[in-house]
């Protein structure tokens, strides 16, 4: 294992879900230390500057956030009520083990529903909803749970761990979304640590991504950027069912420029300035739309009058499930282009996207 996997291992099998990111900002903050000064606002959010020419200012921003859980109540059987933190499709749900986060320790717990035997023909053919899920840990009381530490407000997580893959090419965690873009960040400052950069780099990771983009919304404060690159995972199209008309982005391809979300739209000459220096670097990029989605740009690139804005992205299939898939490939290859893209921000560059 590289250290690029040892990265990656340790971040997406680091807990943290929105609000409840203490531990994973404990291995964020391990792996930025050597690379800068290390800031975090109040809502939890760690800022890395890494100093180059006083401006322009570059902000790279991933967010350390995981989807997951909150223990709702616990019922009089034993079995723990839950709410979601971010979006889960109910489909991945039923069967998965979880861990809940307590004072006492980690429980592990699996997701159930009404068995399929004591339902109806018709229902049996419907999609399970969550609000008729439950955790069950193995107890048969409220008093069994309680005393095993659980309580309500208590975070759950996905009990899943990083695997790299049998061709050696793929990896296979939980909590890619995002913690692939804060590695990114991590790698790219890696590089350009101990260069003579034309900018001053901040890399925020930032918390509450999940939940309404909250982290971003004061980190950008803090930063104060004049351009910014958020840096995310992307949805994989490569997957039976999909059309080239809903997504043509493949694994191992190239990371990913989105063109279009549902909150942002890029800056066109930061764009087209990120496609130029691939092409430049042999580079494949793929250009991406997320239709259904958000990133942190969405609140960074309206800050104050505004930021030229723009996402960079590596694709994973399965993402907001227990288990999802990324290209080593497709991260080598972002890390290169981020490195090349920030040695090129410098001021005449920058103050040319808004003329």
């Amino acid at each position: 294992m590289d250290s690029t996997e040892k990265l990656l291992k340790e971040l997406t099998e680091a807990h943290g879900v929105p609000g409840y990111e203490t531990p994973v900002r404990a291995v964020v903050r391990k792996y930025l230390e050597p690379l800068g000064e290390l800031t975090q606002d109040k809502l939890g959010s760690v800022i890395c500057k890494q100093a180059g020419a006083e401006r322009p200012r570059v902000m790279l921003a991933g967010h350390m956030d995981e989807i997951g859980f909150m223990v709702k109540r616990v019922t009089k059987e034993g079995f723990v009520k839950f709410l979601p933190l971010g979006g889960w499709f109910d489909q991945v749900l039923l069967g998965q083990r979880v861990l809940i986060k307590t004072s006492k320790g980690s429980v592990t717990g699996v997701i159930g529903a009404k068995p399929p035997h004591l339902l109806t023909a018709d229902a049996r053919g419907k999609v399970v909803e969550k609000k008729d899920m439950y955790i069950d840990i193995g107890a048969t009381s409220e008093d069994e749970v309680k005393e095993a530490g659980v309580q309500q407000g208590d975070p759950v997580v996905p009990a899943a761990g990083f695997e790299v893959l049998a061709n050696g090419k793929t990896y296979l965690s939980k909590a890619f979304d995002d913690r692939v873009g804060v590695a990114l960040m991590v790698s790219t400052l890696e590089q350009l640590k101990g260069t003579k950069h034309p900018n001053t780099v901040f890399a925020a990771a930032t918390v509450m991504e999940e939940v309404g983009l909250r982290g971003a919304t004061t980190s950008v404060e803090a930063v104060d950027p004049d351009v910014a690159i958020v840096l995310e995972s992307d949805i994989a199209g490569d997957v039976p069912g999909i059309t080239p008309e809903e997504s043509s982005i493949k694994l191992g391809q190239g990371p990913t420029v989105v063109i279009y979300d549902a909150r942002m739209i890029p800056n066109l000459k930061l764009r087209d300035l990120v496609v130029a220096v691939a092409k430049e670097n042999n580079i494949n990029v793929q250009l991406s739309y997320i239709e259904g989605g958000a990133t942190d740009g969405g609140v960074i690139h309206v800050y104050k009058t505004g930021v030229p804005t723009v996402v960079i992205a590596v694709a994973a299939r399965h993402i907001h499930s227990h288990s999802s898939i990324i290209h080593r490939k497709d991260y080598d290859d972002a890390v290169k282009l981020l490195v090349s893209l920030i040695n090129r921000l410098d001021a005449t560059t920058v103050a040319d996207l808004t003329k």
